[in-house]
């Protein structure tokens, strides 16, 4: 969804005073356009007996459409929402943009509730920042059945960032009854909806508001920005531009980013960012020729409520001069525009360094990995899971290494007596270790512990191991404090809910001991951290390679892609290089990201080194057995995950279809090629989809070549051609041999005996030069 733009005059009212006087203006018939009639009054009507009339006029007037329409599974509830016990609630967070006021908004819930339930005492209750904007009442006669029902909210409960609370109140009998019985229950689909419909509002046009409204972190959805050039971009300007999509692509984080690009053509609505060299598009901007790296937001000429970033200079290093400011030092801009006097050079980004990858030159504490610290904090029986996201670079070397050391800290709340209370520890759903919480009648002062549990969580320390193949790319670390619930009988069941956890955030990961060695290529690499571009996180090492003839839909592809390798690595790609294909050979030192289209002549110089190819003239495919193994699970020896080709096709036919390829450059060894390539222009989305990936993909892009037809990826080949990365001599001799040695033993024993036999003639050399090093000279 586009972003909507609003510029309006900036209003004085706070954003819940706003929403109450908008949803009053509405409700009274006041908001109509100046010098509309007046609406007519409402007049009594005689309703039979048995119907139900309206509560007030308001209800007969008709419901606007919504803005937004989100699933539940878009705000968190990744699963059906279960409502356990006679207080069971789930929480899901939602936030409103700062320039969008709610006028109207509902819920609309999709739920199935327990038979067991008594109808005068259970109610599903539906709360906005803890005010109730609706109760359901849970009739016996439905009961067991699935069922829908449309809870209208105030907009005056809804601020900028807020929570949707769904509780169940559940009672199965008059008398005694388990507070978590197993009848107490009621699910809540994740399909169910929450629907607003927004009014825009103004923002001044200033710089100190930036990356709003050009991202705004309250938007829960996909980010899309267009991205004017004043005129037929050059390498520069598209330099600059790849470093504004990257900074949006890093800020948007998992929201899908898009930058859909034109020359001169403004939107008709909403907001965009504009490049702009000399006096191009000056006249249509309303703005004087730029006279040095200029920053500027003023209103969209086509649409009073959206704003326009313009990015200007003399020349297109004085544009990405800008682009580079507004990338690293946006935080310090004020004013309706501003002048770059001085922009001093960024230094240089070392290898792996990527602000959101867990670093391998030292252990990384858990701080670093979470956006507050109150995110490892848990309360309840049964609390959410802690989850931090771990990028690990794709590129460690794990055979026959140790697992992933982590220092655990945590702390709990004991409980006076409890079996079963433990600390779950998994890894993307994979279960890994647990520990025990224990009571404090097993703890070593439990009387002192009695009296302190109350204000006191107890400190504790854990080793977990995790093995490295589960955490290389993109994976999750998951925390979960499962609370025992101890039975006190008939009668003296009651839930005291003050139990509480919490991981320390100096607890470590550390995976610093791995070398950097990994077999290529490798698309499951791309796809999950851009890599291998991103080992450089300022891609210093990349330049992107366009058609000669490129246009608007090679300048978008490449625009997201820069977006996408911004949210990989959390860093602008400030030294990015863009050259066309007729330039390559100037950039035949760096790592090759190549966007195709059509019939390209670079491709066919490349013939040999390409495993496929996809033009309008036809398409050629090689295979091999990929294709039937399963692609769930990657061993630690990269050469048991090969699968060359073994086969090929070719063929000529009109319908769609996308490839990515990776290959080393036919230019330089040991420098890598991906290849992202369409039948033509309008089918690159078809690539970039399947790149960001979401509902209806099932298989990753992985392989060194996968082609992708609508929504259905299929790896084709797995070929490992080349390295990268090195590993220490005796390490490579033994990964080298060990397939011999595997299968003859007595050679594994004859190479051991040897190695022996080597390493004791060096330790007696350099014990004999030692001894001659300290006898006394003559």
């Amino acid at each position: 969804m586009i972003v909507k733009p609003h510029a309006r005059p900036a209003s004085p009212f706070t954003h819940t005073a706003l929403c109450a006087l908008v949803a009053a203006l509405l409700g009274a018939g006041l908001a109509a356009p100046l010098g509309a009639a007046p609406a007519p009054q409402a007049q009594a009507v005689a309703t039979p007996a048995g119907a139900n009339a309206p509560a007030d006029a308001a209800a007969e007037q008709p419901v606007p459409e919504p803005t937004y329409v989100i699933p539940l599974k878009d705000i968190g509830a990744t699963t059906t929402i279960k409502l356990h016990g006679v207080d069971g609630s789930r929480t899901l967070p939602f936030n409103i943009r700062s320039d969008e006021v709610v006028t109207h908004a509902r819920v609309k819930l999709r739920y199935t509730y327990s038979p067991a339930l008594l109808p005068d005492l259970s109610q599903l209750n539906v709360l906005v920042n803890d005010e109730v904007a609706g109760t359901i009442e849970l009739p016996r006669e439905t009961a067991g059945r699935p069922q829908q029902h449309t809870v209208e909210i105030p907009p005056e409960l809804i601020t900028d960032f807020n929570r949707l609370r769904l509780q169940l109140i559940g009672h199965y009998t008059m008398e005694c009854e388990d507070p978590l019985h197993s009848s107490l229950w009621t699910t809540v689909s994740n399909l169910s909806t929450l629907e607003m419909t927004v009014t825009p509002i103004g923002l001044v046009n200033d710089l100190a508001i930036l990356p709003r409204p050009f991202f705004d972190r309250r938007d829960m959805h996909p980010l899309e920005v267009p991205i004017v050039f004043g005129a037929t971009p050059d390498n520069g300007t598209l330099e600059a531009a790849g470093v504004v999509s990257s900074w949006l692509g890093a800020l948007a984080g998992y929201r899908k980013a898009t930058f859909p690009a034109s020359v001169a053509d403004l939107p008709q609505s909403g907001h965009a960012i504009v490049l702009a060299i000399g006096s191009a598009m000056a006249d249509t901007l309303g703005l004087p020729a730029a006279s040095g790296p200029t920053l500027t937001v003023l209103p969209n000429p086509n649409d009073p409520n959206g704003k326009l970033l313009v990015l200007s200079g003399r020349d297109a290093g004085e544009v990405k001069v800008a682009a580079t400011a507004l990338a690293t030092a946006s935080q310090t801009l004020t004013g309706p525009s501003a002048s770059v006097g001085n922009l001093a050079e960024q230094a240089p980004r070392q290898p792996y360094d990527a602000p959101r990858w867990v670093r391998s030159d030292r252990p990384t504490t858990f701080g670093e990995l979470i956006a507050a610290q109150e995110d490892l904090n848990v309360t309840g029986y049964n609390p959410e899971t802690i989850n931090l996201d771990l990028r690990v670079p794709p590129d460690l070397f794990g055979w026959h290494a140790k697992p992933v050391p982590v220092d655990l800290k945590y702390r709990y709340t004991p409980q006076p007596t409890s079996v079963n209370s433990s600390l779950l520890v998994s890894v993307s759903d994979q279960y890994l270790q647990s520990m025990p919480l224990l009571p404090i009648e097993r703890l070593v002062n439990p009387e002192v512990w009695q009296s302190r549990v109350q204000d006191e969580m107890l400190p504790l320390r854990a080793d977990v191991d995790i093995p490295l193949d589960k955490v290389l790319g993109r994976s999750q670390l998951q925390l979960r404090y499962m609370y025992d619930y101890i039975k006190q009988g008939e009668c003296r069941d009651i839930i005291i809910d003050n139990t509480r956890g919490a991981i320390e955030p100096e607890s470590t990961i550390d995976i610093s001991a791995y070398p950097h060695f990994m077999a290529m290529p490798d698309l499951r690499a791309f796809e999950q951290l851009g890599f291998p571009f991103t080992r450089l996180a300022d891609l210093a090492e990349t330049a992107v390679v366009l058609p000669n003839n490129a246009g608007a839909a090679e300048y978008s592809a490449y625009l997201a892609l820069m977006g996408h390798v911004g949210e990989a690595t959390g860093y602008p790609a400030t030294r990015v290089t863009v050259a066309r294909a007729d330039q390559v050979d100037s950039v035949s030192d760096k790592d090759l990201l190549v966007i195709a289209s059509g019939d390209q002549p670079l491709l066919k110089n490349w013939v040999q080194s390409l495993p496929a190819s996809v033009s309008a003239s036809g398409k050629r495919f090689k295979t091999s057995d990929v294709v039937y193994r399963s692609l769930g699970w990657r061993n630690p020896d990269p050469r048991l995950n090969a699968a060359p080709a073994n086969g090929e096709i070719a063929y000529a036919s009109t319908g769609a279809s996308a490839i990515y390829a990776g290959f080393e450059s036919p230019l330089q060894s040991g420098r890598s090629v991906v290849l992202v390539a369409a039948s033509e222009p309008a089918q690159l989305n078809v690539a970039l989809d399947a790149l960001f990936g979401g509902e209806g993909y099932e298989r990753p892009i992985q392989g060194s070549l996968a082609v992708i037809r609508d929504k259905q990826v299929d790896p084709l080949v797995a070929e490992h051609s080349y390295y990268l990365g090195q590993l220490d001599f005796l390490k490579r001799l033994y990964w080298q041999v060990s397939p011999t040695l595997e299968r003859f033993p007595l050679a594994a024993f004859l190479f051991s005996l040897l190695l022996l036999v080597v390493l004791a003639g060096l330790l007696g050399r350099g014990i004999r030069r030692l001894v001659r090093g300290r006898e006394p000279r003559g």
